[in-house]
């Protein structure tokens, strides 16, 4: 076993600059572009986003194929992945036990769960496409976690060596392939030459 040396609680941290949207400025703005919710307090606004927020990701959480996002901004969805090579620490109980302790997911047979947010759509590409990204909040971090142990066998396989556009195109071939084979064989007709 390997000895566990304890973190420096003491040292110097680094901590990004956290932003929040729920502004003066954003709600003021938001009661200038939409005058019917002029009305809505600031706090009804905030748990009115909340609560949307909340039903999206439960939504993904419980559907295999994620949810597409408003005005095709993107989609999200939960996928299975194989765990790295590197080793998975447990720091709490590394830090409790003095040894180092990995996570092996054994109750996923070693399979993990990520969160996956692609602006690669079918259809209605948006320009600029790529510069739009996906972070998690903490509570749909946490509520995955939960979770995916209890019924990993449904998400989404995703292989790490391929990217996510390739693996989406060669799925939207294969639909279009089938829908097109569908649609010859219902004009088919045996005795019209």
């Amino acid at each position: 076993m390997k000895e566990f040396k304890k973190p420096d609680v003491k040292a110097p941290r680094f901590r990004p600059k956290a932003y929040n949207i729920f502004t003066k400025k954003f709600f003021a703005e938001f009661k200038n572009k939409y005058p019917k919710y002029a009305h809505l307090s600031d706090s009804d606004i905030r748990q009115i986003i909340k609560k949307f927020n909340k039903l999206m990701f439960q939504t993904v959480i419980d559907k295999r194929d994620g949810v597409l996002f408003p005005e095709n901004i993107g989609w999200l969805f939960i996928g299975s992945c194989q765990q790295s090579t590197k080793p998975n620490v447990d720091y709490g109980k590394s830090h409790k036990y003095g040894v180092t302790v990995t996570n092996k997911n054994w109750d996923t047979d070693g399979k993990l769960a990520k969160i996956f947010f692609t602006s690669y759509a079918l259809k209605h590409k948006m320009k600029n496409r790529e510069y739009w990204s996906f972070i998690a909040c903490r509570e749909f971090k946490r509520t995955v976690s939960k979770t995916y142990p209890e019924n990993w066998n449904m998400y989404l396989a995703v292989d790490s060596k391929n990217k996510l556009r390739e693996m989406y195109q060669k799925a939207f071939k294969k639909y279009v392939g089938k829908r097109l084979q569908e649609k010859g064989l219902e004009t088919y007709n045996d005795f019209n030459l």
